[in-house]
């Protein structure tokens, strides 16, 4: 694979799926994403429409809309009846008027009627998210009539992983019955006989994909299926399609903790623009706050004239606070997001985080006088007369200031989450811009009490 996804671009189209043609598909994404979207449009052109199809059906093809738009109008449809709906809903999003009527004005009415009730539903529910390729039977047919009714529709499939069975009255949802027991079934024997005792598990439309994703991963499901309000099976969510969304998810949420918004694009895709949009916002955000630094360090303007000493330690202050609340920060957004605590659990949060924020600021505190210690007795720096003093005011300042910082970063999540804000915005550089300001505050009250009549 290696040596098609760096061939040079002189290579013609043709040539290269000659080559690809008998790659998987993902490999074959793999290589497209190395070529412009003309050469890519050119390649999947060139294959057989099969190929192109289970190409185009491939979440990870990159600029997968401009692609679709440089196709021939007249082969166009053919691709995009043939692909998965949800994927067909997913580049038309992606896709801009007036190009987005146009396409759709070419599909065949079942894939456009499939697109558009998918494409109803929010981009974070389940209804975005599921495929409208599915087998049902209706409960009084037999194994025998459901393994022939597979073999007629599989090609027209995305996957099979469960045959769902319905009430042959109402057309609502009975039974799954997992394919593997299906095959192992007596042909003559209803398929209700082969199918599991208990109730089908399933999910509305209007649901969270967290939702989804919990139930997937409790059970172990291959898929799960969409269920209406009276119970009609609509769609399916298939854990591959929930993996990606859950990637992507993670990719959002791991770039908005770094203090900046969600990329909508791979990062070598994105433009200088609007990488600078996407970044700048946060950093000037995050900046005004770091200015209230400024202003707390000249509200003790004279303490530091007195005491300059006190400055040495005002980065490894800072820094302490800033980490242990980038610590609890990370902890409880994961916490909520795997619903491991709840809202209602603010309070056991905080109790837990007050004393572990006690005991770790007591162990840095700790090693803050031993250093201070070692440094004043073994000649390398001179902290002054009153260098005890310096050594216990730097150390109850880490106690407090480390344990600020984990209840301030442990409660921020739950503040956001119950506002309606998502919790991983709650960087670590906006918890450790928060504890810098608090912490000088805190790290100078705390050196009025012990120095007041010696250095202040």
């Amino acid at each position: 694979m290696n040596q098609i996804a760096t061939a040079p671009a002189s290579v013609e189209p043709a040539v290269l799926a000659a080559r690809l043609a008998d790659e998987r598909a993902p490999d074959i994404v793999e290589a497209l994403n190395a070529e412009a979207a003309e050469v890519a449009a050119a390649i999947l052109l060139s294959l057989p429409q099969e190929r192109a199809v289970e190409v185009l059906d491939q979440p990870e093809l990159d600029c997968a809309a401009d692609i679709v738009e440089m196709l021939p109008r007249d082969r166009i449809a053919g691709y995009l009846s043939a692909m998965s709906a949800d994927r067909v809903t997913d580049l038309f999003r992606e896709i801009e008027e007036p190009g987005r009527s146009d396409l759709r004005g070419r599909l065949d009415a079942e894939t456009r009627g499939a697109v558009d009730r998918l494409s109803a539903y929010g981009e974070e529910s389940v209804g975005s998210l599921m495929t409208t390729e599915f087998v049902t039977v209706p409960g009084n047919w037999t194994v025998r009539q459901t393994l022939e009714h597979v073999r007629h529709v599989e090609k027209t499939r995305e996957t099979i992983y469960a045959i769902f069975v319905l009430d042959p009255r109402t057309g609502a949802l009975t039974k799954s019955v997992p394919l593997r027991r299906l095959i192992s079934g007596e042909p003559d024997d209803n398929v209700l006989s082969v199918a599991p005792g208990r109730r089908p598990l399933a999910v509305s439309p209007t649901a969270s994909r967290e939702q989804a994703a919990r139930l997937i991963r409790k059970y172990d499901l291959l898929a799960l299926p969409v269920v209406d309000a009276v119970g009609h099976v609509i769609g399916i969510v298939t854990v591959d399609d929930m993996i990606d969304a859950m990637i992507e998810k993670q990719t959002q949420d791991v770039q908005r903790f770094g203090g900046m918004e969600a990329l909508p694009e791979p990062y070598m895709d994105i433009g200088f623009l609007t990488m600078i949009r996407k970044r700048a916002g946060w950093l000037c955000a995050l900046f005004l706050g770091e200015m209230m630094t400024a202003t707390a360090m000249q509200g003790f303007e004279g303490e530091l004239e007195k005491a300059i000493v006190l400055t040495l330690f005002i980065p490894l202050i800072m820094s302490s606070g800033g980490n242990s609340g980038s610590q609890a920060t990370s902890l409880l957004i994961r916490a909520l997001a795997l619903h491991q605590v709840r809202l209602r659990d603010w309070w056991r949060v905080a109790v837990r985080e007050i004393p572990t924020g006690i005991v770790l600021g007591a162990i840095l505190g700790l090693i803050g006088v031993v250093r201070i210690v070692v440094w004043q007795k073994a000649g390398l720096y001179d902290y002054g007369p009153h260098w005890p003093l310096v050594a216990a005011t730097v150390g109850a300042a880490l106690v407090g200031i480390v344990t600020f910082g984990s209840l301030a970063g442990s409660m921020l999540p739950f503040l956001l989450q119950r506002i309606g804000f998502d919790p991983a915005t709650a960087s670590a550089p906006f918890v450790a811009t928060l504890v810098d300001v608090t912490g000088l505050v805190i790290y100078f009250s705390v050196a009025l009490l012990i120095l007041r009549g010696t250095l202040l």
